[in-house]
């Protein structure tokens, strides 16, 4: 879903976007002429590898997500995420697949290395 900067509303607008067996949804709305705001949610599962042995699995996302979108460059500062676009659209799409690969890039280790790594600590 793609929206059109200066088109967002002043009042808070619902939106749902699914990837996979992943949910983003929330509301936004603009707080400017320049800010648009997005208060969501990121629910489902994704697919990750453990960085360990490499072996795929699942984890539950729920995760809140508050964030600013700049059209242009943001020249406050805040202690918010700021998210500047360039091409004065707002791809929703592009924002969750950014969040779920920042998950997947993240450090994961499976359940079993888990326990092979306390089995290890406690011989020693």
């Amino acid at each position: 879903m793609r929206i059109e900067f200066r088109k967002v509303p002043f009042n808070e607008k619902d939106f749902k976007v699914s990837l996979n067996s992943v949910d983003f949804e929330g509301t936004f709305c603009k707080l400017s002429s320049t800010l648009v705001k997005i208060d969501a949610t990121l629910r489902g599962t994704s697919q990750i590898s453990c960085d360990r042995c490499s072996k795929e699995g699942d984890i539950s996302l729920d995760e809140k997500l508050d964030f600013l979108i700049s059209d242009g460059v943001y020249k406050n500062q805040t202690d918010e995420l700021v998210v500047e676009i360039e091409d004065g659209f707002i791809d929703f799409d592009e924002i969750i697949q950014g969040e779920l690969s920042s998950i997947q890039s993240d450090y994961h280790i499976c359940n079993e290395c888990e326990q092979n790594n306390k089995t290890i600590e406690q011989e020693f």
